[in-house]
């Protein structure tokens, strides 16, 4: 956790921050869809999912590469026993957002 709290200040630091969140277990998750009866049809919960979402980073950055080399070094980070972790991290724009580089 040390590495991701650094990697905070060091984007705070180069006015790139915007927010980071983690997000609970899986095991909480639930998909919601629709209405039915007028009420939310839920589905879950849905702990054999080999994949989810841990939490999210917003930066606001120049370019798609600078993203991707924030992304990178989040990857990165130490887990269990020192060794990086190479999570896969999914990098998306805002919906209808331009980079500053466009």
């Amino acid at each position: 956790m040390a590495v991701l709290h650094r990697i905070n200040k060091d984007l705070t630091a180069s006015g790139e921050f915007v927010a980071t969140q983690g997000l609970a277990d899986p095991r909480d998750a639930k998909v919601v869809r629709g209405e039915k009866n007028g009420a939310p049809v839920t589905d879950g919960i849905f702990p054999e999912s080999k994949e989810f979402l841990l939490g999210y980073w917003i930066v606001d950055v120049a370019s798609s590469q600078r993203a991707d080399a924030i992304a990178g070094r989040i990857s990165a980070a130490p887990g269990p026993g020192g060794k990086p972790t190479n999570m896969p991290i999914e990098v998306r724009q805002f919906a209808n957002h331009e980079s500053k580089s466009d």
